[in-house]
Parts: structure tokens; C-alpha cells; sequence
């Protein structure tokens, strides 16, 4: 899954800094930079315009080094609608590669052009299992398609509501936690201010990004990313641009 960048390997002179270290220091941004640095983050955000994270590129060396190594992240965005929540679902726990051929699996077993609640609730457990959907998904797919089809869920109100709303609407369905629900207001909504600290690979990159020596987890991600607020969406989507780049994978 998505619970799936990166400055360049700390030099061994210099220790990596604890996550305590850290999160004392992330209300503010570093300042204090080398003329070398600061030529490097101009080239960066020159590199990052009209992309939306210019604004972070040019403010943090360390984010700026995530575009000067990997280039500007790819457009991630995906729609508000049932079958991104559906491929969400499907991403819980597994490799993006094994959820997106489960997903098309799915697809294909609809027979339809686009995965729809109806199409969803028609096909019987042995379907679902051949496509590689486990039980437990099959119960959360079949709620969601329920919740949309009659409309307790709507995903065309969410639009309208603010991010803790939009959260608790999605979260009151069984399967979605607030993993998934905040991984869709970031990308399907556009939101501009979340970091899902319950994703592994934001703890593992942000590690990697800011030379920590553990992954940060809960209240100590929630202290770092505070440096980037309003803009905590896009540095989420910079951090996840780097972990998937370093390892040589694509979303």
C-alpha cells in the first residue's frame, strides 16, 4: 500500500539526529544555510515552479534537496469517486502492485467500463475471492458500495465539508480508517494541510529526509510535519515522491 525525499546519505562524520532532536525544532525551518545550500534550493525551486510544492522547496533545504535529486513528484491525483475509495480499500496492507492487480481483477470480473457500487454488490464471494479480495475486504467493499448506493455516503457532500468532517463522514464506514480516509482528502480533494502519520512510508521517508536515526511515529511525525503547515499535503506528497524513487518504484 501507499502506507507505503531524500537529501543524500548522511556523511559518517556526522551522526544522525534523534527524532526528539527534531521534533523540539519543527515549529521553525532551518535558516541557516551555506551559500552552496542556498544555490542548491534556488536551482530546486526553479526546477519545482508551477508545481505547488515551490512554496516548501523554498523555505526548507530539506524538501528543496527531495527536487534537486529526484525532480518535481509526479501528479498523483486521483478522483472523489467509489472506485478510488474502493483501490484504497483493496491498498490496506498489501504492495501498491498486488492491490492495483487485485483491483483490476475486480474490474474485470464487473464486466463493467468503471467499478460502481452495483457492480460491486452483484459479484458473490467466490468472485471476489478469485480476484483476490480477502473476506475482510470483501465485508468493507461491500459496506462502502452499500453506503454509497443508498446514500448514507455521499461523496459528492464531502466536497463541502471541512477536513474533520469530510474524516468522520468516511471513518463512520467499517474498513476505512483514518489512513484511508485522510490519503483520499489529500489526493482525490486536494486538501492542503494533512500528513497521514499512520503512514509507514512518511515515517520511514521522513527519516530518510531529515537524517533521524528511527521512523518517527504518531505525536513525534505530527511535531515534525508541524514545520510545514498549511502546506503538510504537499510535503507528504515530496516525501512519498523520494521514498518511492529510492527504492526504484512508481505509485
Amino acid at each position: 500500500a501507499l502506507n507505503m525525499a531524500v537529501a543524500s546519505p548522511p556523511s559518517s562524520a556526522r551522526a544522525p539526529r534523534t527524532t526528539a532532536s527534531v521534533a523540539r525544532s519543527a515549529s521553525r525551518l532551518d535558516t541557516t544555510t551555506s551559500s552552496a545550500s542556498a544555490r542548491a534550493r534556488a536551482a530546486a525551486v526553479r526546477t519545482a515552479r508551477p508545481h505547488r510544492v515551490v512554496h516548501l522547496v523554498a523555505r526548507d533545504e530539506h524538501l528543496a534537496a527531495i527536487v534537486e535529486r529526484f525532480g518535481p513528484p509526479p501528479d498523483w491525483r486521483r478522483p472523489p469517486t467509489f472506485p478510488t475509495l474502493a483501490l484504497q480499500i483493496l491498498e490496506q496492507q498489501l504492495s501498491l502492485d498486488a492491490a492495483a492487480a487485485h483491483f483490476r481483477a475486480l474490474l474485470a470480473a464487473t464486466g463493467d467500463a468503471e467499478l460502481t457500487p452495483a457492480g460491486v454488490l452483484a459479484l458473490d464471494d467466490a468472485t471476489l475471492r478469485a480476484a483476490g479480495v480477502s473476506r475482510q475486504k470483501t465485508r468493507y467493499l461491500r459496506e462502502l458500495a452499500t453506503r454509497v448506493e443508498d446514500g448514507r455516503l455521499d461523496l459528492g457532500d464531502i466536497h463541502a465539508c471541512d477536513d474533520d468532517d469530510a474524516i468522520a463522514q468516511l471513518t463512520s464506514v467499517p474498513g476505512i480508517g483514518p489512513w484511508t480516509a485522510s490519503v483520499f482528502l489529500l489526493f482525490a480533494l486536494r486538501r492542503r494541510d494533512l500528513f497521514p502519520v499512520g503512514d509507514r512510508a512518511l515515517q520511514v521517508g521522513t527519516a530518510e529526509v531529515l537524517d533521524l536515526e528511527d521512523a518517527p511515529t504518531g505525536d513525534d511525525l505530527a511535531a515534525i510535519a508541524a514545520r510545514w503547515a498549511p502546506r503538510r499535503s504537499a510535503a507528504a506528497v515530496l516525501v512519498w515522491h523520494a521514498y518511492l524513487a529510492r527504492r526504484g518504484r512508481e505509485m
